[in-house]
Protein backbone atom coordinates (compact mmCIF):
# COMPACT_ATOMS: atom_id res chain seq x y z
CA UNK A 1 0.00 0.00 0.00
CA UNK A 2 1.87 3.24 -1.15
CA UNK A 3 1.03 6.42 0.71
CA UNK A 4 0.25 8.31 -2.99
CA UNK A 5 -3.03 5.82 -2.93
CA UNK A 6 -4.75 7.26 0.36
CA UNK A 7 -4.24 11.03 -0.93
CA UNK A 8 -7.19 13.06 -0.88
CA UNK A 9 -9.33 10.22 0.75
CA UNK A 10 -11.02 11.05 3.86
CA UNK A 11 -8.41 10.50 6.87
CA UNK A 12 -8.52 6.55 7.72
CA UNK A 13 -7.04 5.07 10.71
CA UNK A 14 -4.29 3.19 10.08
CA UNK A 15 -2.85 2.24 13.51
CA UNK A 16 -4.77 2.08 16.64
CA UNK A 17 -3.24 0.51 20.27
CA UNK A 18 -5.79 -0.18 22.56
CA UNK A 19 -4.66 -0.51 26.59
CA UNK A 20 -1.28 -1.49 25.93
CA UNK A 21 0.79 -1.94 28.82
CA UNK A 22 4.22 -2.84 29.53
CA UNK A 23 6.48 -3.88 32.29
CA UNK A 24 10.74 -3.85 32.45
CA UNK A 25 11.46 -6.04 34.95
CA UNK A 26 9.18 -4.85 38.17
CA UNK A 27 8.48 -1.37 36.96
CA UNK A 28 5.70 -0.66 34.95
CA UNK A 29 6.30 1.77 31.61
CA UNK A 30 3.38 2.67 30.82
CA UNK A 31 -0.41 0.69 31.23
CA UNK A 32 -3.83 1.51 29.63
CA UNK A 33 -2.40 3.65 26.54
CA UNK A 34 -4.65 4.12 23.91
CA UNK A 35 -3.75 6.04 20.17
CA UNK A 36 -5.40 6.11 16.87
CA UNK A 37 -3.07 7.18 14.22
CA UNK A 38 -4.78 8.63 10.75
CA UNK A 39 -3.61 9.47 7.78
CA UNK A 40 -2.31 12.89 8.09
CA UNK A 41 -1.45 13.09 11.22
CA UNK A 42 1.94 12.93 12.83
CA UNK A 43 1.54 11.26 16.64
CA UNK A 44 4.92 12.33 18.94
CA UNK A 45 6.05 10.21 21.61
CA UNK A 46 7.35 12.46 24.55
CA UNK A 47 8.97 11.80 27.83
CA UNK A 48 12.38 11.50 30.19
CA UNK A 49 14.84 8.61 29.25
CA UNK A 50 13.68 5.44 30.89
CA UNK A 51 9.94 6.55 30.08
CA UNK A 52 9.34 3.92 27.64
CA UNK A 53 9.36 5.96 24.53
CA UNK A 54 11.46 3.09 22.99
CA UNK A 55 9.76 0.07 23.89
CA UNK A 56 6.43 1.95 23.14
CA UNK A 57 7.72 2.09 19.28
CA UNK A 58 8.68 -1.62 19.64
CA UNK A 59 5.63 -2.52 20.59
CA UNK A 60 3.93 -0.58 17.51
CA UNK A 61 5.98 -2.28 14.86
CA UNK A 62 5.50 -5.59 16.62
CA UNK A 63 9.20 -6.15 17.67
CA UNK A 64 8.44 -6.32 21.00
CA UNK A 65 5.41 -7.76 22.71
CA UNK A 66 2.92 -5.51 25.54
CA UNK A 67 1.83 -7.32 28.48
CA UNK A 68 -1.17 -6.57 27.81
CA UNK A 69 -3.52 -4.43 25.22
CA UNK A 70 -3.68 -4.81 21.16
CA UNK A 71 -1.80 -3.30 18.30
CA UNK A 72 -4.09 -3.00 14.98
CA UNK A 73 -3.36 -2.02 11.40
CA UNK A 74 -6.46 -0.92 9.16
CA UNK A 75 -8.70 -2.50 12.15
CA UNK A 76 -6.63 -6.15 12.03
CA UNK A 77 -4.32 -7.12 14.83
CA UNK A 78 -0.64 -6.94 13.77
CA UNK A 79 -0.46 -10.32 14.77
CA UNK A 80 -3.02 -11.58 12.54
CA UNK A 81 -1.43 -9.55 9.07
CA UNK A 82 2.42 -9.14 9.97
CA UNK A 83 3.68 -9.49 6.42
CA UNK A 84 1.00 -6.84 5.05
CA UNK A 85 1.82 -4.80 8.14
CA UNK A 86 5.66 -4.77 7.80
CA UNK A 87 5.16 -3.69 3.94
CA UNK A 88 3.14 -0.86 4.72
CA UNK A 89 5.64 0.56 7.75
CA UNK A 90 8.95 1.84 8.00
CA UNK A 91 10.86 1.73 11.22
CA UNK A 92 13.90 3.35 12.09
CA UNK A 93 15.43 2.68 15.18
CA UNK A 94 17.27 5.30 17.81
CA UNK A 95 20.18 3.83 15.92
CA UNK A 96 21.29 4.56 11.89
CA UNK A 97 21.12 0.62 11.01
CA UNK A 98 23.46 1.51 8.20
CA UNK A 99 25.79 -1.76 7.41
CA UNK A 100 29.18 -0.04 7.66
CA UNK A 101 30.72 -1.69 5.00
CA UNK A 102 29.09 -0.36 2.74
CA UNK A 103 28.96 3.14 0.98
CA UNK A 104 25.91 5.83 1.03
CA UNK A 105 25.00 4.27 -2.13
CA UNK A 106 25.08 0.76 -1.37
CA UNK A 107 23.28 1.25 1.92
CA UNK A 108 20.42 2.63 -0.20
CA UNK A 109 21.05 0.33 -3.01
CA UNK A 110 20.74 -2.70 -0.63
CA UNK A 111 17.67 -0.93 1.17
CA UNK A 112 15.71 -0.68 -2.39
CA UNK A 113 16.43 -4.27 -3.04
CA UNK A 114 15.16 -5.61 -0.01
CA UNK A 115 11.89 -3.02 -0.39
CA UNK A 116 11.57 -4.69 -3.88
CA UNK A 117 12.25 -1.36 -5.56
CA UNK A 118 16.33 -1.88 -7.11
CA UNK A 119 17.10 1.82 -7.87
CA UNK A 120 17.44 2.61 -11.39
CA UNK A 121 20.24 4.66 -11.16
CA UNK A 122 22.55 6.05 -8.23
CA UNK A 123 20.76 8.35 -5.86
CA UNK A 124 23.04 10.99 -6.26
CA UNK A 125 20.50 13.94 -6.13
CA UNK A 126 18.37 12.54 -3.14
CA UNK A 127 22.36 11.84 -1.06
CA UNK A 128 22.69 15.75 -2.12
CA UNK A 129 19.06 16.64 -0.34
CA UNK A 130 20.47 14.85 2.38
CA UNK A 131 23.78 16.43 2.23
CA UNK A 132 25.97 13.55 1.31
CA UNK A 133 27.23 14.74 -1.52
CA UNK A 134 31.24 13.91 -2.34
CA UNK A 135 30.72 11.34 0.56
CA UNK A 136 28.97 8.71 -1.32
CA UNK A 137 31.82 6.70 -2.40
CA UNK A 138 33.10 6.40 1.71
CA UNK A 139 31.74 3.12 3.63
CA UNK A 140 29.61 4.39 6.44
CA UNK A 141 31.80 3.37 9.42
CA UNK A 142 34.04 6.54 8.35
CA UNK A 143 31.65 8.64 8.16
CA UNK A 144 30.36 10.49 11.34
CA UNK A 145 27.21 9.91 12.87
CA UNK A 146 24.87 12.57 12.06
CA UNK A 147 26.29 11.28 8.57
CA UNK A 148 25.43 8.06 9.02
CA UNK A 149 21.88 8.87 10.78
CA UNK A 150 21.35 10.61 7.03
CA UNK A 151 21.95 8.10 4.93
CA UNK A 152 19.57 5.80 6.91
CA UNK A 153 16.97 8.90 6.92
CA UNK A 154 17.32 9.10 3.22
CA UNK A 155 15.18 5.78 2.98
CA UNK A 156 12.58 8.55 4.10
CA UNK A 157 12.38 9.63 0.26
CA UNK A 158 12.46 6.13 -0.97
CA UNK A 159 9.85 4.19 0.63
CA UNK A 160 6.10 3.83 -0.79
CA UNK A 161 5.21 2.77 3.04
CA UNK A 162 2.60 5.02 4.50
CA UNK A 163 3.36 4.04 8.05
CA UNK A 164 6.65 5.56 9.34
CA UNK A 165 7.76 4.75 13.19
CA UNK A 166 10.46 6.62 13.69
CA UNK A 167 12.57 6.37 16.81
CA UNK A 168 14.57 10.32 17.55
CA UNK A 169 15.27 11.07 13.69
CA UNK A 170 16.61 13.82 14.64
CA UNK A 171 19.63 12.61 16.54
CA UNK A 172 22.85 14.19 15.32
CA UNK A 173 21.57 16.08 13.05
CA UNK A 174 21.96 19.71 11.88
CA UNK A 175 19.73 23.23 11.97
CA UNK A 176 19.76 22.08 8.11
CA UNK A 177 18.82 18.43 8.50
CA UNK A 178 16.07 18.76 10.92
CA UNK A 179 14.36 21.26 9.07
CA UNK A 180 14.89 19.24 5.64
CA UNK A 181 13.38 16.59 7.64
CA UNK A 182 10.25 18.40 8.80
CA UNK A 183 9.54 19.11 5.16
CA UNK A 184 9.88 15.67 4.31
CA UNK A 185 7.04 14.40 7.13
CA UNK A 186 4.77 17.97 5.74
CA UNK A 187 4.92 16.32 2.23
CA UNK A 188 3.99 12.62 3.35
CA UNK A 189 1.14 13.04 5.34
CA UNK A 190 -0.11 16.09 2.68
CA UNK A 191 0.16 12.96 0.43
CA UNK A 192 -1.99 10.60 3.28
CA UNK A 193 0.86 9.53 5.17
CA UNK A 194 1.06 8.72 9.18
CA UNK A 195 3.88 9.13 11.38
CA UNK A 196 4.86 8.33 14.77
CA UNK A 197 8.39 9.24 15.91
CA UNK A 198 9.80 10.11 19.66
CA UNK A 199 11.85 13.46 19.82
CA UNK A 200 13.42 15.80 21.95
CA UNK A 201 13.30 18.61 19.05
CA UNK A 202 10.20 20.47 19.50
CA UNK A 203 8.16 19.91 16.39
CA UNK A 204 6.00 22.44 14.44
CA UNK A 205 2.49 22.28 14.66
CA UNK A 206 2.12 24.35 11.63
CA UNK A 207 2.74 22.35 9.25
CA UNK A 208 1.10 19.37 9.81
CA UNK A 209 -2.12 18.21 12.52
CA UNK A 210 0.46 17.03 15.40
CA UNK A 211 -1.23 14.85 18.58
CA UNK A 212 1.35 14.20 21.32
CA UNK A 213 1.41 11.58 23.87
CA UNK A 214 3.26 12.17 27.15
CA UNK A 215 5.78 9.49 29.12
CA UNK A 216 6.21 9.93 32.29
CA UNK A 217 9.33 8.03 34.26
CA UNK A 218 7.53 5.62 36.94
CA UNK A 219 9.37 4.95 39.88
Amino acid sequence: MAAETLENSAPTILLAASDLSSIRGERTLFANLNMTVRTGEVWQIEGPNGAGKSSLLRILTGLLPAQAGDVQFLGQSIRQCRDQYHQAMLFIGHKAGVKPELTAIENLEFYAAVQGQPLQAPPYELLAKVGLVGLEDIPAQGLSAGQQRRIALARLWLTQAPLWILDEPFTALDVAGIALLEARFAEHVATGGAIVLTSHQPISAARFPLQQIALRYQH
